[in-house]
Protein backbone atom coordinates (compact mmCIF):
# COMPACT_ATOMS: atom_id res chain seq x y z
CA UNK A 1 0.00 0.00 0.00
CA UNK A 2 2.77 2.41 0.90
CA UNK A 3 4.52 1.62 -2.40
CA UNK A 4 1.34 2.45 -4.35
CA UNK A 5 0.95 5.78 -2.50
CA UNK A 6 4.58 6.63 -3.24
CA UNK A 7 4.16 5.98 -6.97
CA UNK A 8 1.00 8.09 -7.14
CA UNK A 9 2.71 10.92 -5.23
CA UNK A 10 5.72 10.83 -7.58
CA UNK A 11 3.61 10.92 -10.74
CA UNK A 12 1.52 13.75 -9.37
CA UNK A 13 4.61 15.75 -8.49
CA UNK A 14 6.06 15.32 -11.99
CA UNK A 15 2.81 16.37 -13.63
CA UNK A 16 2.56 19.44 -11.37
CA UNK A 17 6.19 20.39 -12.04
CA UNK A 18 5.68 20.03 -15.82
CA UNK A 19 2.48 22.11 -15.85
CA UNK A 20 4.14 24.90 -13.89
CA UNK A 21 7.05 25.50 -16.30
CA UNK A 22 7.06 29.15 -17.36
CA UNK A 23 8.69 31.12 -20.13
CA UNK A 24 11.55 31.99 -17.79
CA UNK A 25 12.77 28.40 -18.28
CA UNK A 26 13.87 29.42 -21.80
CA UNK A 27 17.30 31.03 -21.85
CA UNK A 28 18.13 33.77 -24.38
CA UNK A 29 20.09 32.54 -27.39
CA UNK A 30 23.80 33.25 -27.25
CA UNK A 31 24.70 33.34 -30.94
CA UNK A 32 25.12 29.58 -31.19
CA UNK A 33 22.30 28.82 -33.61
CA UNK A 34 23.07 26.56 -36.54
CA UNK A 35 21.39 26.69 -39.95
CA UNK A 36 20.69 24.23 -42.76
CA UNK A 37 22.35 26.69 -45.14
CA UNK A 38 24.15 30.00 -44.83
CA UNK A 39 22.59 31.40 -48.01
CA UNK A 40 19.12 30.74 -49.39
CA UNK A 41 19.06 31.10 -53.16
CA UNK A 42 15.53 31.71 -54.39
CA UNK A 43 16.80 31.17 -57.93
CA UNK A 44 15.46 33.25 -60.81
CA UNK A 45 11.99 34.79 -60.76
CA UNK A 46 10.20 36.86 -63.34
CA UNK A 47 9.18 40.35 -62.34
CA UNK A 48 5.88 40.43 -60.44
CA UNK A 49 5.56 36.62 -60.40
CA UNK A 50 5.73 34.98 -57.00
CA UNK A 51 8.53 32.56 -56.27
CA UNK A 52 8.25 29.04 -54.96
CA UNK A 53 8.44 28.57 -51.20
CA UNK A 54 11.93 27.88 -49.88
CA UNK A 55 12.84 26.72 -46.40
CA UNK A 56 15.57 27.29 -43.86
CA UNK A 57 15.98 25.07 -40.83
CA UNK A 58 17.27 26.62 -37.59
CA UNK A 59 18.86 24.25 -35.05
CA UNK A 60 19.32 24.53 -31.29
CA UNK A 61 22.12 22.03 -30.69
CA UNK A 62 22.47 22.94 -27.01
CA UNK A 63 21.06 21.14 -23.97
CA UNK A 64 19.02 24.21 -23.00
CA UNK A 65 15.64 25.42 -24.14
CA UNK A 66 16.27 28.80 -25.75
CA UNK A 67 14.39 31.86 -26.84
CA UNK A 68 15.54 33.92 -29.84
CA UNK A 69 14.80 37.56 -28.91
CA UNK A 70 14.25 38.60 -32.51
CA UNK A 71 14.15 37.23 -36.04
CA UNK A 72 13.81 39.88 -38.73
CA UNK A 73 14.56 40.81 -42.31
CA UNK A 74 17.43 43.29 -42.46
CA UNK A 75 15.47 45.54 -44.85
CA UNK A 76 12.48 45.44 -42.54
CA UNK A 77 9.07 46.25 -43.94
CA UNK A 78 10.60 47.47 -47.22
CA UNK A 79 11.93 44.00 -47.99
CA UNK A 80 10.45 42.10 -50.93
CA UNK A 81 10.83 38.83 -49.03
CA UNK A 82 8.11 37.27 -46.88
CA UNK A 83 8.73 34.94 -43.93
CA UNK A 84 6.76 32.31 -42.10
CA UNK A 85 8.36 31.44 -38.78
CA UNK A 86 6.82 28.54 -36.89
CA UNK A 87 3.42 29.26 -38.45
CA UNK A 88 3.56 33.03 -37.99
CA UNK A 89 3.79 35.32 -41.04
CA UNK A 90 5.52 38.65 -41.23
CA UNK A 91 8.90 40.33 -41.49
CA UNK A 92 9.77 40.74 -37.80
CA UNK A 93 9.29 38.22 -35.00
CA UNK A 94 10.09 38.32 -31.29
CA UNK A 95 10.80 35.72 -28.60
CA UNK A 96 10.78 32.63 -30.78
CA UNK A 97 11.32 29.50 -28.68
CA UNK A 98 13.26 26.34 -29.61
CA UNK A 99 13.50 23.37 -27.27
CA UNK A 100 16.84 21.77 -26.50
CA UNK A 101 18.16 19.61 -29.32
CA UNK A 102 15.27 20.77 -31.49
CA UNK A 103 14.76 22.97 -34.55
CA UNK A 104 12.28 25.22 -36.31
CA UNK A 105 11.44 25.90 -39.97
CA UNK A 106 11.44 29.30 -41.64
CA UNK A 107 9.66 29.49 -45.01
CA UNK A 108 10.65 32.19 -47.46
CA UNK A 109 8.92 33.63 -50.54
CA UNK A 110 9.30 36.71 -52.68
CA UNK A 111 7.56 38.76 -55.37
CA UNK A 112 9.62 41.55 -56.90
CA UNK A 113 8.76 44.33 -59.35
CA UNK A 114 11.92 44.95 -61.33
CA UNK A 115 10.65 48.41 -62.26
CA UNK A 116 11.17 49.47 -58.64
CA UNK A 117 14.84 48.49 -58.71
CA UNK A 118 17.70 50.70 -59.93
CA UNK A 119 19.82 50.14 -63.04
CA UNK A 120 18.42 46.72 -63.84
CA UNK A 121 19.16 46.38 -67.56
CA UNK A 122 16.66 43.52 -67.59
CA UNK A 123 18.18 41.61 -64.64
CA UNK A 124 18.84 42.46 -61.02
CA UNK A 125 20.39 40.49 -58.17
CA UNK A 126 18.13 41.22 -55.23
CA UNK A 127 19.49 40.42 -51.75
CA UNK A 128 18.50 40.69 -48.11
CA UNK A 129 19.35 38.93 -44.85
CA UNK A 130 17.49 37.14 -42.08
CA UNK A 131 18.94 38.45 -38.83
CA UNK A 132 18.80 36.43 -35.62
CA UNK A 133 19.17 38.34 -32.34
CA UNK A 134 21.32 41.48 -32.15
CA UNK A 135 24.56 42.91 -30.83
CA UNK A 136 27.27 40.39 -29.98
CA UNK A 137 24.82 37.51 -30.60
CA UNK A 138 23.81 38.63 -34.09
CA UNK A 139 23.75 35.85 -36.71
CA UNK A 140 22.73 36.21 -40.36
CA UNK A 141 21.54 34.08 -43.27
CA UNK A 142 21.77 35.62 -46.75
CA UNK A 143 18.83 35.72 -49.17
CA UNK A 144 19.57 35.99 -52.90
CA UNK A 145 17.21 36.20 -55.90
CA UNK A 146 17.87 36.98 -59.54
CA UNK A 147 14.97 39.03 -60.90
CA UNK A 148 14.38 38.82 -64.65
CA UNK A 149 12.38 41.27 -66.73
CA UNK A 150 10.13 39.77 -69.41
CA UNK A 151 7.52 40.46 -72.05
CA UNK A 152 4.18 39.23 -70.72
CA UNK A 153 1.38 38.02 -72.97
CA UNK A 154 -1.88 37.29 -71.24
CA UNK A 155 -5.62 37.73 -71.75
CA UNK A 156 -7.45 40.73 -70.34
CA UNK A 157 -8.52 40.50 -66.72
CA UNK A 158 -10.96 42.42 -64.57
CA UNK A 159 -10.18 44.15 -61.29
CA UNK A 160 -10.29 40.85 -59.40
CA UNK A 161 -7.79 39.31 -61.87
CA UNK A 162 -10.45 37.01 -63.27
CA UNK A 163 -9.79 36.21 -66.92
CA UNK A 164 -12.46 37.78 -69.11
CA UNK A 165 -11.00 37.03 -72.56
CA UNK A 166 -11.18 33.69 -74.37
CA UNK A 167 -10.09 32.72 -77.85
CA UNK A 168 -12.33 32.83 -80.89
CA UNK A 169 -10.75 30.71 -83.59
CA UNK A 170 -11.20 30.36 -87.33
CA UNK A 171 -11.71 26.63 -87.95
CA UNK A 172 -12.45 25.54 -91.51
CA UNK A 173 -13.71 28.99 -92.35
CA UNK A 174 -16.05 29.21 -89.38
CA UNK A 175 -15.56 31.37 -86.30
CA UNK A 176 -15.70 29.08 -83.28
CA UNK A 177 -15.98 30.37 -79.72
CA UNK A 178 -13.80 28.35 -77.38
CA UNK A 179 -13.29 27.99 -73.64
CA UNK A 180 -9.54 28.49 -74.02
CA UNK A 181 -8.31 31.42 -72.01
CA UNK A 182 -6.10 33.56 -74.19
CA UNK A 183 -6.06 35.96 -77.10
CA UNK A 184 -4.65 36.57 -80.55
CA UNK A 185 -1.21 38.11 -80.79
CA UNK A 186 -1.17 41.77 -81.78
CA UNK A 187 0.75 42.92 -84.89
CA UNK A 188 3.57 44.31 -82.74
CA UNK A 189 3.87 40.92 -80.96
CA UNK A 190 4.48 38.80 -84.07
CA UNK A 191 8.27 38.82 -83.72
CA UNK A 192 9.81 37.30 -80.61
CA UNK A 193 13.37 38.50 -80.11
CA UNK A 194 16.13 37.45 -77.72
CA UNK A 195 16.15 40.79 -75.89
CA UNK A 196 13.84 39.64 -73.11
CA UNK A 197 12.18 36.30 -72.35
CA UNK A 198 8.48 35.96 -73.14
CA UNK A 199 5.99 34.71 -70.55
CA UNK A 200 2.64 33.49 -71.87
CA UNK A 201 -0.48 33.10 -69.73
CA UNK A 202 -3.27 31.18 -71.41
CA UNK A 203 -3.08 30.44 -75.12
CA UNK A 204 -1.46 32.93 -77.50
CA UNK A 205 -2.82 32.51 -81.04
CA UNK A 206 -1.19 33.54 -84.30
CA UNK A 207 -4.00 35.17 -86.32
CA UNK A 208 -5.02 33.84 -89.72
CA UNK A 209 -2.82 35.20 -92.50
CA UNK A 210 -0.03 36.21 -90.10
CA UNK A 211 3.36 34.69 -89.25
CA UNK A 212 4.95 34.46 -85.83
CA UNK A 213 8.72 34.72 -86.26
CA UNK A 214 10.89 33.65 -83.34
CA UNK A 215 14.51 34.75 -83.55
CA UNK A 216 17.61 32.83 -82.49
CA UNK A 217 18.22 32.86 -78.75
CA UNK A 218 14.63 33.66 -77.82
CA UNK A 219 13.21 32.16 -74.63
CA UNK A 220 9.48 31.44 -74.41
CA UNK A 221 7.99 30.48 -71.06
CA UNK A 222 4.47 29.18 -70.54
CA UNK A 223 2.39 29.32 -67.39
CA UNK A 224 0.41 26.28 -66.33
CA UNK A 225 -2.30 25.29 -68.87
CA UNK A 226 -0.88 27.69 -71.45
CA UNK A 227 0.42 27.23 -74.96
CA UNK A 228 0.78 28.52 -78.49
CA UNK A 229 -1.78 28.11 -81.27
CA UNK A 230 -1.04 28.61 -84.97
CA UNK A 231 -4.47 29.04 -86.48
CA UNK A 232 -5.91 28.40 -89.94
CA UNK A 233 -3.90 30.33 -92.54
CA UNK A 234 -1.20 31.31 -90.04
CA UNK A 235 2.48 30.27 -89.90
CA UNK A 236 5.15 29.64 -87.29
CA UNK A 237 8.82 30.25 -88.13
CA UNK A 238 11.28 29.29 -85.37
CA UNK A 239 14.71 30.46 -86.52
CA UNK A 240 17.15 29.17 -83.94
CA UNK A 241 20.77 28.50 -84.84
CA UNK A 242 23.73 26.40 -83.76
CA UNK A 243 25.06 27.15 -80.28
CA UNK A 244 28.71 27.07 -79.28
CA UNK A 245 27.82 25.87 -75.76
CA UNK A 246 25.70 22.68 -75.67
CA UNK A 247 24.72 23.42 -72.07
CA UNK A 248 23.47 27.01 -72.33
CA UNK A 249 22.19 26.65 -75.92
CA UNK A 250 22.58 30.39 -76.32
CA UNK A 251 21.34 30.46 -79.92
CA UNK A 252 18.58 27.89 -79.66
CA UNK A 253 14.97 28.88 -79.18
CA UNK A 254 13.77 27.32 -75.93
CA UNK A 255 10.13 26.64 -75.07
CA UNK A 256 9.58 25.75 -71.42
CA UNK A 257 7.61 26.51 -68.27
CA UNK A 258 7.76 29.75 -66.31
CA UNK A 259 8.96 27.78 -63.28
CA UNK A 260 12.68 28.57 -63.34
CA UNK A 261 13.78 26.75 -60.18
CA UNK A 262 16.21 23.85 -60.75
CA UNK A 263 13.78 21.41 -59.12
CA UNK A 264 11.40 22.03 -62.04
CA UNK A 265 13.95 21.83 -64.85
CA UNK A 266 12.91 18.29 -65.86
CA UNK A 267 9.32 18.02 -64.61
CA UNK A 268 6.90 16.99 -67.35
CA UNK A 269 3.48 18.48 -68.04
CA UNK A 270 4.08 21.98 -66.69
CA UNK A 271 2.41 23.68 -69.68
CA UNK A 272 0.20 22.81 -72.61
CA UNK A 273 1.20 22.50 -76.25
CA UNK A 274 2.41 24.11 -79.47
CA UNK A 275 -0.65 23.45 -81.59
CA UNK A 276 -0.49 23.74 -85.39
CA UNK A 277 -4.12 23.90 -86.43
CA UNK A 278 -5.57 22.31 -89.53
CA UNK A 279 -5.05 24.95 -92.22
CA UNK A 280 -1.90 26.48 -90.77
CA UNK A 281 0.84 26.67 -93.41
CA UNK A 282 4.60 26.79 -93.91
CA UNK A 283 5.53 25.93 -90.34
CA UNK A 284 9.23 25.42 -89.68
CA UNK A 285 11.21 24.85 -86.49
CA UNK A 286 15.01 24.89 -86.52
CA UNK A 287 17.31 24.59 -83.52
CA UNK A 288 14.64 24.57 -80.83
CA UNK A 289 14.35 22.84 -77.47
CA UNK A 290 10.80 22.08 -76.34
CA UNK A 291 10.59 20.63 -72.86
CA UNK A 292 8.25 19.83 -70.00
CA UNK A 293 5.00 20.26 -71.97
CA UNK A 294 1.92 18.06 -72.01
CA UNK A 295 2.35 17.64 -75.79
CA UNK A 296 5.44 19.15 -77.36
CA UNK A 297 3.91 19.67 -80.82
CA UNK A 298 0.38 18.82 -81.94
CA UNK A 299 0.16 19.00 -85.74
CA UNK A 300 -3.29 18.68 -87.34
CA UNK A 301 -4.39 18.16 -90.92
CA UNK A 302 -3.09 19.08 -94.38
CA UNK A 303 -1.46 15.74 -95.28
CA UNK A 304 -1.33 16.46 -99.01
CA UNK A 305 0.47 19.80 -99.15
CA UNK A 306 3.20 20.12 -101.78
CA UNK A 307 6.14 19.98 -99.34
CA UNK A 308 5.14 19.48 -95.70
CA UNK A 309 2.97 21.21 -93.14
CA UNK A 310 5.79 21.15 -90.58
CA UNK A 311 9.51 20.85 -91.11
CA UNK A 312 11.43 20.41 -87.87
CA UNK A 313 15.22 20.24 -87.87
CA UNK A 314 18.08 20.20 -85.35
CA UNK A 315 15.65 20.22 -82.44
CA UNK A 316 15.02 18.47 -79.13
CA UNK A 317 11.74 17.58 -77.42
CA UNK A 318 11.92 16.25 -73.87
CA UNK A 319 9.73 15.38 -70.88
CA UNK A 320 6.29 15.56 -72.48
CA UNK A 321 3.69 14.09 -70.16
CA UNK A 322 1.73 12.76 -73.15
CA UNK A 323 3.32 12.93 -76.63
CA UNK A 324 6.52 14.50 -77.90
CA UNK A 325 5.07 15.02 -81.40
CA UNK A 326 1.48 14.05 -82.14
CA UNK A 327 0.49 14.16 -85.80
CA UNK A 328 -3.13 13.71 -86.83
CA UNK A 329 -3.60 13.14 -90.57
CA UNK A 330 -0.87 15.63 -91.29
CA UNK A 331 2.50 16.04 -93.03
CA UNK A 332 5.78 16.29 -91.09
CA UNK A 333 9.41 16.16 -92.12
CA UNK A 334 11.99 15.74 -89.37
CA UNK A 335 15.79 15.88 -89.64
CA UNK A 336 18.22 15.74 -86.72
CA UNK A 337 15.35 15.59 -84.22
CA UNK A 338 15.78 14.10 -80.73
CA UNK A 339 12.73 13.09 -78.69
CA UNK A 340 12.82 11.38 -75.28
CA UNK A 341 10.88 10.83 -72.08
CA UNK A 342 7.22 10.94 -73.09
CA UNK A 343 4.33 9.68 -71.02
CA UNK A 344 2.79 8.06 -74.11
CA UNK A 345 4.62 7.99 -77.46
CA UNK A 346 7.56 10.15 -78.37
CA UNK A 347 6.20 10.27 -81.93
CA UNK A 348 2.68 9.31 -82.93
CA UNK A 349 1.47 9.55 -86.52
CA UNK A 350 -2.25 8.94 -86.14
CA UNK A 351 -5.23 8.96 -88.49
CA UNK A 352 -2.91 8.47 -91.44
CA UNK A 353 -0.84 11.24 -92.96
CA UNK A 354 2.65 11.65 -94.44
CA UNK A 355 5.81 11.48 -92.33
CA UNK A 356 9.50 11.44 -93.19
CA UNK A 357 12.19 11.28 -90.49
CA UNK A 358 15.87 11.12 -91.36
CA UNK A 359 18.75 10.89 -88.90
CA UNK A 360 16.45 11.23 -85.91
CA UNK A 361 16.65 9.71 -82.44
CA UNK A 362 13.16 8.83 -81.24
CA UNK A 363 13.57 7.29 -77.80
CA UNK A 364 11.45 6.85 -74.73
CA UNK A 365 12.93 6.16 -71.32
CA UNK A 366 9.91 7.41 -69.40
CA UNK A 367 10.31 6.81 -65.67
CA UNK A 368 6.95 5.23 -65.04
CA UNK A 369 4.32 3.11 -66.71
CA UNK A 370 3.27 3.84 -70.28
CA UNK A 371 1.03 1.92 -72.66
CA UNK A 372 2.44 3.13 -75.97
CA UNK A 373 5.82 2.70 -77.70
CA UNK A 374 8.35 5.28 -78.83
CA UNK A 375 6.77 5.29 -82.32
CA UNK A 376 3.07 4.72 -83.00
CA UNK A 377 1.48 4.69 -86.45
CA UNK A 378 -2.20 4.15 -87.20
CA UNK A 379 -4.76 4.98 -89.89
CA UNK A 380 -7.96 5.67 -87.99
CA UNK A 381 -9.83 7.63 -85.37
CA UNK A 382 -12.89 6.53 -83.41
CA UNK A 383 -15.80 8.96 -83.54
CA UNK A 384 -18.40 9.65 -80.87
CA UNK A 385 -20.48 6.71 -82.15
CA UNK A 386 -17.55 4.30 -81.66
CA UNK A 387 -17.18 4.08 -85.43
CA UNK A 388 -13.70 3.88 -86.93
CA UNK A 389 -12.98 6.50 -89.60
CA UNK A 390 -10.07 5.48 -91.85
CA UNK A 391 -7.69 7.54 -93.93
CA UNK A 392 -4.50 6.91 -95.89
CA UNK A 393 -1.10 6.60 -94.29
CA UNK A 394 0.47 7.80 -97.52
CA UNK A 395 4.01 7.34 -96.23
CA UNK A 396 5.90 6.96 -92.99
CA UNK A 397 9.61 6.70 -93.67
CA UNK A 398 12.28 6.41 -91.00
CA UNK A 399 15.80 6.58 -92.44
CA UNK A 400 19.09 6.20 -90.52
CA UNK A 401 17.16 6.62 -87.25
CA UNK A 402 17.40 5.19 -83.74
CA UNK A 403 14.07 4.08 -82.27
CA UNK A 404 14.66 2.76 -78.79
CA UNK A 405 13.56 2.89 -75.16
CA UNK A 406 13.01 1.02 -71.92
CA UNK A 407 10.02 -0.98 -73.16
CA UNK A 408 9.44 -3.59 -75.85
CA UNK A 409 8.40 -3.25 -78.60
CA UNK A 410 9.19 0.39 -79.33
CA UNK A 411 7.17 0.49 -82.56
CA UNK A 412 3.48 -0.27 -83.02
CA UNK A 413 1.83 -0.31 -86.46
CA UNK A 414 -1.87 -0.23 -85.66
CA UNK A 415 -3.67 -0.67 -88.97
CA UNK A 416 -7.33 -1.29 -89.64
CA UNK A 417 -7.11 -3.04 -92.99
CA UNK A 418 -9.26 -1.77 -95.82
CA UNK A 419 -8.59 -2.25 -99.54
CA UNK A 420 -9.52 1.38 -100.19
CA UNK A 421 -6.98 2.76 -97.67
CA UNK A 422 -3.19 2.56 -97.97
CA UNK A 423 -0.85 1.93 -95.06
CA UNK A 424 2.63 2.68 -96.35
CA UNK A 425 5.62 2.66 -94.03
CA UNK A 426 9.30 1.78 -94.21
CA UNK A 427 12.18 1.58 -91.75
CA UNK A 428 15.54 1.79 -93.54
CA UNK A 429 18.89 1.40 -91.80
CA UNK A 430 17.48 2.04 -88.34
CA UNK A 431 18.43 0.71 -84.91
CA UNK A 432 15.15 -0.47 -83.39
CA UNK A 433 14.11 -2.12 -80.15
CA UNK A 434 11.75 -4.85 -81.28
CA UNK A 435 12.25 -8.19 -79.57
CA UNK A 436 9.71 -10.80 -80.60
CA UNK A 437 11.38 -13.95 -79.29
CA UNK A 438 8.11 -15.09 -77.72
CA UNK A 439 6.24 -14.65 -80.98
CA UNK A 440 3.52 -12.57 -79.34
CA UNK A 441 3.67 -9.76 -81.92
CA UNK A 442 1.95 -10.98 -85.07
CA UNK A 443 0.64 -9.59 -88.32
CA UNK A 444 1.95 -8.79 -91.79
CA UNK A 445 3.17 -5.36 -90.66
CA UNK A 446 5.70 -7.06 -88.37
CA UNK A 447 7.35 -9.28 -90.97
CA UNK A 448 10.87 -7.96 -90.50
CA UNK A 449 12.03 -9.79 -93.64
CA UNK A 450 9.63 -7.87 -95.87
CA UNK A 451 11.92 -5.47 -97.73
CA UNK A 452 8.96 -3.32 -98.71
CA UNK A 453 8.81 -2.25 -95.07
CA UNK A 454 12.15 -3.14 -93.45
CA UNK A 455 15.58 -2.88 -95.00
CA UNK A 456 19.05 -2.76 -93.50
CA UNK A 457 17.84 -2.44 -89.89
CA UNK A 458 19.50 -3.53 -86.65
CA UNK A 459 17.37 -4.87 -83.82
CA UNK A 460 17.84 -4.90 -80.04
CA UNK A 461 21.48 -3.85 -79.92
CA UNK A 462 22.69 -1.22 -77.46
CA UNK A 463 22.67 2.36 -78.76
CA UNK A 464 24.99 3.28 -75.86
CA UNK A 465 23.35 6.59 -74.97
CA UNK A 466 25.25 8.86 -72.60
CA UNK A 467 22.46 9.42 -70.03
CA UNK A 468 18.82 8.80 -70.92
CA UNK A 469 17.39 10.15 -67.65
CA UNK A 470 19.09 13.49 -68.33
CA UNK A 471 18.11 13.43 -72.00
CA UNK A 472 21.70 13.13 -73.16
CA UNK A 473 21.25 10.88 -76.18
CA UNK A 474 24.69 11.28 -77.67
CA UNK A 475 25.96 7.83 -78.62
CA UNK A 476 29.28 6.50 -77.35
CA UNK A 477 32.09 4.54 -78.96
CA UNK A 478 30.40 1.24 -78.05
CA UNK A 479 27.15 2.06 -79.86
CA UNK A 480 25.69 -0.44 -82.32
CA UNK A 481 24.68 2.56 -84.44
CA UNK A 482 28.23 3.47 -85.48
CA UNK A 483 28.89 3.51 -89.24
CA UNK A 484 25.54 1.83 -89.93
CA UNK A 485 23.95 4.74 -91.75
CA UNK A 486 23.17 4.66 -95.47
CA UNK A 487 25.21 7.35 -97.23
CA UNK A 488 22.27 8.30 -99.44
CA UNK A 489 20.44 9.69 -96.42
CA UNK A 490 23.61 11.13 -94.86
CA UNK A 491 24.13 13.34 -97.90
CA UNK A 492 20.59 14.67 -97.43
CA UNK A 493 21.43 15.62 -93.83
CA UNK A 494 25.23 16.01 -94.01
CA UNK A 495 25.81 17.46 -90.53
CA UNK A 496 24.58 16.16 -87.21
CA UNK A 497 22.82 18.36 -84.65
CA UNK A 498 26.21 19.52 -83.29
CA UNK A 499 27.43 20.38 -86.79
CA UNK A 500 29.71 17.33 -87.09
CA UNK A 501 30.08 16.15 -90.67
CA UNK A 502 28.64 12.64 -91.05
CA UNK A 503 29.04 12.01 -94.79
CA UNK A 504 32.30 10.00 -94.58
CA UNK A 505 30.97 7.36 -92.15
CA UNK A 506 27.41 8.09 -91.01
CA UNK A 507 26.16 6.85 -87.66
CA UNK A 508 22.47 6.25 -87.05
CA UNK A 509 20.41 8.82 -85.23
CA UNK A 510 20.90 12.51 -84.60
CA UNK A 511 24.48 12.39 -83.28
CA UNK A 512 27.78 11.16 -84.58
CA UNK A 513 29.41 9.13 -81.81
CA UNK A 514 31.90 10.51 -79.29
CA UNK A 515 34.21 9.09 -76.64
CA UNK A 516 32.42 9.55 -73.34
CA UNK A 517 34.40 11.40 -70.65
CA UNK A 518 35.70 9.28 -67.80
CA UNK A 519 33.84 10.06 -64.58
CA UNK A 520 35.83 10.65 -61.39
Amino acid sequence: MQRTIYIIFTIGFLMLWSSCRKDFDFSPSTGNLEFSKDTVYLDTVFTNIGSSTYNLKVYNRSNNDIKIPSIRLALGNTSNYRLNVDGLTGKTFENIEILAKDSLFIFIETTIDINNLPNTDGKFLYTDQIEFDAGANLQKVELVTLVQDAVFIYPDRDSTTKVIETLSLDINGDTVETDLQGRELLPEELTFTNTKPYVIYGFAAVPSGETLTIEAGARIHFHENSGLIVSDGASLQVNGSLSADPETLENQVIFESDRLEPDFSNVSGQWGVIWLFDGSVNNSINYATIKNASIGILCDGNPNVATEKLKITNSQIYNSSSFGILGRNTSITGENVVINNSGQSSFAGTFGGKYNFTHCTIANYWNGSRQLPSVLLNNFIIDENDTAILTDLTQANFNNCIIYGNDNPEIILDEIEDAAVVFNFKFTNCLIRFDNRNGNITGANYDLNDTNHYEGNIFNQDPNFLNTSLNKLVIGEDSAAINKGLSTFATQVPFDILNVNRTAAPDLGTYQHIVFPVED
